[in-house]
């Protein structure tokens, strides 16, 4: 026991000695941890990798709609030629409407499997066979976005997908080169393939734009966000001072009574009482009257709202034999002396015209021409 005793505290010093001489990781920018280098690229799996193969066999299968077995059965040797490079089989049950694949005994890539019922997969969202073959590529992913439970509202629905499309299929188009993603929008599902970094984007702007938020507020972020990382300086910054900020706005459109009550203003003391029907009588005097005295004020009260009555029946029967107002008769207006036409004057140039033969001259022209031949007569001479 005493040995034991001795030897714990000659252990400790040894242990501490080993700490301190352990080394020191070397302090390093987190800006170089974090970037991968341009061009770096994953290396492929190879059979070198697992030569011996895979112990069980795995199989997964997966439905498609009756529309889709014309292309299947058009297109179905080239997924298998395509899956028969990876050592899957593929088999199309027309029959049941499935479509089934699983490995071999010469399959090595153990996640080539998942890689094959994400193809049967998108070719049963519609997805061409050209597109869908992509997924077997390391470097590609696939998602399919359930969007049908997300809108109760079937017309809100189908208003909000086709807002994901946009006209022409223009908002989807912005979207796929923001992302480097391929976008299938078909019946309650969105399916998408490309990187990882560009799904992320992907689902993000699809649920949100079933929440009803545009898809254009997060495209605009997209490209800003593009832009920032070509900026080295900016890669390690935080980009919120950068995107803007959209704020939410929920127009309540609530609808207005049509009497607004205006609320009195608040007073300790309570209402006067009303006065009673013997208070109003007594002040009045009538209380004071005998019951034929008041059985007659009643019946001239009678007589005389019958006659108002009568009399205003009467005015709006005498109305319809009231004539219109006529408009007052516009006199014609004297002819004024200076529009007046000088018969006489005109009677005199008629003459003269008639006198002149066409293209003579006058006397004074005459006179002017004769005076200039007699000029030029002298300066010949």
């Amino acid at each position: 026991m005493a040995s034991s005793k001795q030897g714990g505290p000659a252990t400790a010093s040894r242990k501490s000695e080993f700490r301190s001489q352990k080394p020191k990781p070397e302090s390093r920018d987190e800006s170089e941890l974090l970037t991968v280098p341009d061009g770096w690229k994953e290396p492929a799996f190879s059979k070198e990798d697992n030569p011996r193969g895979l112990l069980e066999e795995s199989s997964f299968a997966t439905l498609f709609p009756k529309y889709r077995e014309a292309y299947l059965k058009e297109c179905w040797p080239l997924v298998q030629k395509a899956l028969s490079e990876h050592h899957v089989n593929a088999t199309l049950d027309l029959i049941e409407g499935s479509m089934t694949v699983c490995t071999t005994k010469k399959t090595f890539d153990p996640y080539i499997i998942i890689r094959a019922r994400d193809l049967i997969k998108l070719l049963a969202r519609s997805v061409s066979f050209e597109q869908a073959v992509r997924i077997l590529q390391d470097d590609v992913a696939c998602d399919i976005i359930k969007i049908g439970s997300l809108v109760r509202n079937k017309e809100r629905f189908v208003k909000r997908r086709q807002r994901l499309i946009g006209p022409k299929g223009s908002t989807l188009k912005a979207l796929e080169l923001l992302t480097n993603c391929y976008i299938m929008v078909q019946g309650n599902t969105v399916s998408a393939i490309g990187p990882f970094s560009g799904l992320k984007e992907v689902r993000k702007v699809v649920l949100d734009t079933m929440k009803n938020i545009h898809p254009i507020y997060n495209i605009k972020t997209l490209m800003i966000k593009r832009e920032l990382a070509k900026d080295s300086e900016l890669r390690s910054q935080s980009w919120e001072r950068f995107l803007p900020q959209f704020k939410h706005k929920n127009v309540n459109k609530r609808k207005e009574p049509k009497k607004k009550t205006v609320k009195k203003e608040y007073t300790p003391f309570p209402p006067p009482q009303p006065e009673s029907q013997i208070d109003k009588e007594l002040a009045t005097g009538e209380y004071f009257l005998k019951a034929s005295q008041k059985k007659r004020q009643k019946m001239e009260a009678i007589k005389a709202k019958q006659a108002e009555a009568l009399s205003r029946r009467q005015e709006e029967r005498n109305k319809a034999f009231i004539p219109p107002k006529e408009k007052p008769v516009v006199k014609p207006k004297e002819a004024s002396t200076e529009t007046k036409i000088d018969v006489a004057a005109i009677k005199e140039k008629v003459k003269k015209a008639k006198s002149k033969k066409l293209g003579a001259l006058t006397a004074e022209e005459v006179k002017l021409k004769m005076e200039a031949d007699e000029k030029k007569k002298k300066k010949k001479k």
